[in-house]
């Protein structure tokens, strides 16, 4: 198949399925997923300790990018697409830097991190039983203990690199020279792609093959598209992706504990606000009094 008759496709494919993910309401889930983590404060040390390293090479791919790749694709987007050229450039541009980060940070810096946050949200949310499926859990209040209550995994790692993704992304770019749509089609194809890597590790606690794992994924493909893009869009935000890549995964792993519990609605059987955490601090406060 060309890639002209790929691109096609694909985008067809995207069209037909994007009123499902409507529907599916899941691109609330990365929304969701920052609020819980900023009122969950045991889930914050994986992000802590790789800040620094992470924020270095934000720098390092942004800044370079913007520098040496701005202007020329500015200058064919605007001949293209005429004053919206150099906006389309920089949705671009932030686009690409975004992909090389989270995809050079996912593979070899944060691939325990983020496997770290996904497992404590579990717990914090009572799903102790599945993570216990694939690592050791310590003794102590889940909304409290956050990431302290996970020990020794005893699973798999997951798939660190996939350079397909990497082939599919550059294939899909030329859509960027489409006007608006372009643009859009463009994010919306790469979360089509993207999506289901958040539930990797769901599905690997599940025990999914890999047959009941492409048939989960396709049975749901409308609620990962919608997902995954709501989360590229997240991430276009400069020298924040690594930071939403967490909130993300967050929000990832609340999604599969309302899976769990059977609910259909978004944020109402998880404690987004952090309301049972105060709850279990107020208790502790008055135990040590």
């Amino acid at each position: 198949m060309s890639i002209k008759n790929k691109i096609t496709n694909e985008a067809s494919h995207v069209a037909h399925v994007s009123s499902d993910g409507v529907t599916s309401r899941a691109y609330f889930y990365p929304p969701l997923g920052l609020i819980y983590f900023i009122t969950h404060p045991s889930l914050w040390a994986p992000l802590r300790a790789n800040i620094l390293p992470c924020l270095l090479l934000s720098f390092g791919v942004i800044v370079p990018m913007f520098l040496f790749t701005y202007l020329p694709q500015a200058a064919i987007l605007s001949l293209l697409n005429g004053p919206l050229g150099p906006i389309n450039a920089a949705a671009l541009v932030l686009s690409e830097s975004a992909f090389i980060v989270t995809t050079v940070a996912k593979s070899f810096l944060l691939e325990h991190a983020l496997l770290d946050v996904f497992d404590a949200t579990l717990v914090s949310e009572g799903q102790e039983a599945l993570v216990s499926k694939g690592r050791e859990l310590k003794p102590g209040k889940s909304g409290l203990e956050g990431v302290k209550k996970l020990g020794k995994s005893i699973s798999k790692p997951l798939q660190k690199f996939s350079p397909e993704h990497i082939i599919q992304y550059v294939i899909f770019l030329p859509l960027n020279l489409i006007p608006i749509v372009g643009t859009a089609a463009f994010l919306i194809i790469q979360g089509r792609k993207s999506g289901p890597g958040y539930h990797a590790r769901y599905f690997q606690l599940k025990g999914f093959s890999n047959e009941e794992r492409t048939a989960y994924i396709a049975s749901h493909k409308g609620a990962y598209v919608a997902f995954g893009t709501a989360s590229m869009v997240m991430n276009l935000v400069p020298l924040a992706s690594i930071a939403f890549t967490f909130t993300s995964t967050v929000g990832a792993a609340l999604w599969a504990a309302e899976l769990e519990k059977g609910t259909k609605n978004p944020g109402t059987e998880v404690d987004v606000k952090g309301e049972q955490v105060k709850d279990q601090w107020a208790s502790s406060s008055k135990k040590d009094l």
